[in-house]
């Protein structure tokens, strides 16, 4: 069932089939969570509104790590069975993974510099965060730098995977370090402790940023199969003309 979605062809029909859906959905949430956010979420009584940067920092954050896990499966599909979409999306997940990353860390310095008052501490937290940004970079340097696709590629799956290790760290470092970072509020086994005002648009945004991170790694990917299909175009018709030109002479 697997191999049969991942063919090229059938990926982009499907995808191209739910593509409206996504943005819609994408649009939907995030503006509710942007009301809700805004306007009926409760100030905090010891951040005061700094607080509301929360419902873009969290997600972004959440987003940062579970593509990097959707980037380490990629590449393991691509080891293990070489499929073409698994290695044409190792870039765009790679690209869109280090994005949300990047903003993490730059609302968390944003948000840190009132709290803790200064934009960055090497804390335990924001340090594994910062390695998961510099594994995205050397991914994404990886598959620029290589001469050979099929082996940046390669290269790209292997780094990707060895990488999964700083996932427990990121989340683990607030439990097993004693870091200024404040330890989860709600994913953890016990009731989340965050109010339902505050739970209510953190969520919302979140399932927005999951519509749109997909969609756009749909069209990266897409793109990047189209891009694949044309190089192996002009490879088949320079051999093409290679032969005929030998032929004649």
């Amino acid at each position: 069932m697997f191999s049969s979605y991942a063919h090229p062809g059938r990926f982009i029909r499907l995808g191209e089939k739910f593509l409206p859906w996504c943005l819609c959905l994408s649009a939907a949430f995030m503006m509710a969570a942007l009301y809700l956010g805004l306007f009926a979420s409760p100030v905090d009584y010891l951040q005061g509104n700094t607080v509301r940067i929360m419902y873009v920092h969290v997600p972004s954050a959440w987003i940062g790590v579970g593509l990097y896990a959707s980037l380490a499966l990629m590449g393991l599909v691509h080891l293990v069975w070489k499929h073409t979409v698994a290695q044409c999306s190792l870039k765009p997940i790679a690209c869109v993974g280090a994005v949300f990353t990047a903003i993490c860390l730059i609302t968390g310095s944003i948000w840190g510099k009132p709290t803790w008052g200064t934009w960055w501490v090497w804390d335990a937290r924001l340090t594994s965060m910062l390695v998961l940004l510099l594994l995205y970079v050397g991914v994404l340097a990886v598959l620029e730098g290589a001469e050979d696709a099929q082996r940046g590629a390669n290269s790209a799956a292997l780094l990707s995977i060895v990488g999964v290790v700083n996932l427990p760290i990121i989340k683990w470092s607030v439990t097993w370090w004693n870091t200024l970072h404040q330890p989860a509020s709600l994913m953890k086994f016990s009731t989340p402790n965050i109010h339902a005002s505050m739970l209510s648009p953190l969520i919302l945004m979140t399932v927005g940023f999951v519509f749109f991170v997909a969609s756009l790694i749909f069209l990266l990917t897409k793109k990047e199969l189209y891009e694949r299909r044309i190089l192996i175009l002009n490879i088949s018709r320079r051999v093409l003309v290679e032969r005929l030109e030998g032929k004649k002479d």
